[in-house]
C-alpha cells in the first residue's frame, strides 16, 4: 500500500523554524496535503463515532483534573507505533521534521506525543502555556488542522500572545502552527462548527 505523503519538505521546515525565530510562532497554510488531511479527519470522526474520544484534562499526575470552564476539547492519543496508514505517514513527517530541527538548531528532541482533538461548537481552551511546572520535557508545540473548508465566520481561531502582539491563526485544514511550549501563551476561541486537529509536543 502506498502511504499518503505530506506536502512538506525542507523549504517548509525552514519557513516554520524562521517564523518561530522571528515571531515566536511559525505557521504554514499547506503543510499536510489534502489526501493526508482527509484521511486523518476521517480517523478522528470514526473515533468520535465509536466513543473513543474523551474529555481532555489540565495538569499532570497528581495535579491532573478536568475543567470544562478552562478546556473543552475531547482527545485520543496517537500511538507512536501506529500501523494506520494515515497516522504512520503523519508520524513519519514528524520524524523528518525533528531530524531537520535537530540538525540545524541543535534542539536535542528525542521524543514526541500527539493526539486528535475535537472542539464541539461553543467549546474553547483559555489562555495557557503547554509546558507543565513539574515536567519541562515539552519544548515545542505543533498543531495540525484537519477541518474542511473553514471560513472566518466559523470562528475557532488560535490566538498566540507574543511580544509583538497577538497572532491569529484560522484552523484551515492542512495548515500547521509551531511554537515553543514554555514561552508562547495561547488560547482557542469558540467555533460554531466542530473544530478538528492533531496537537502535540516535541520533547527532550
Amino acid at each position: 500500500m502506498t502511504l499518503p505523503q505530506s506536502a512538506a519538505g525542507i523549504p517548509e521546515f525552514e519557513l516554520l523554524i524562521n517564523g518561530l525565530l522571528e515571531n515566536q510562532a511559525g505557521t504554514l497554510q499547506q503543510y499536510l496535503n489534502p489526501a493526508l488531511t482527509a484521511g486523518l479527519r476521517a480517523n478522528l470522526e470514526a473515533l468520535l463515532l465509536a466513543g473513543k474520544m474523551h474529555p481532555a484534562g489540565i495538569g499532570q499526575k497528581f495535579d491532573f483534573h478536568q475543567n470544562a470552564q478552562v478546556r473543552g476539547d475531547v482527545i485520543t492519543w496517537i500511538p507512536n507505533d501506529s500501523t494506520d496508514p494515515f497516522e504512520k505517514a503523519f508520524l513519519e513527517q514528524v520524524a523528518t521534521f525533528v531530524a531537520h530541527l535537530n540538525a540545524t538548531c541543535y534542539t536535542g528532541i528525542s521524543d514526541w506525543e500527539f493526539h486528535y482533538a475535537l472542539y464541539a461548537p461553543g467549546s474553547f481552551y483559555k489562555r495557557h502555556r503547554d509546558q507543565f511546572h513539574s515536567n519541562r520535557s515539552r519544548k515545542f508545540s505543533m498543531v495540525h488542522y484537519l477541518n474542511d473548508d473553514w471560513q472566518e465566520k466559523d470562528g475557532g481561531q488560535l490566538l498566540m500572545y507574543t511580544p509583538t502582539g497577538i497572532q491569529t491563526t484560522w484552523p484551515q485544514g492542512g495548515s500547521v502552527v509551531f511554537f515553543q511550549s514554555d514561552v508562547t501563551e495561547h488560547e482557542v476561541l469558540p467555533a460554531i462548527r466542530p473544530r478538528m486537529s492533531i496537537a502535540g509536543w516535541l520533547k527532550v
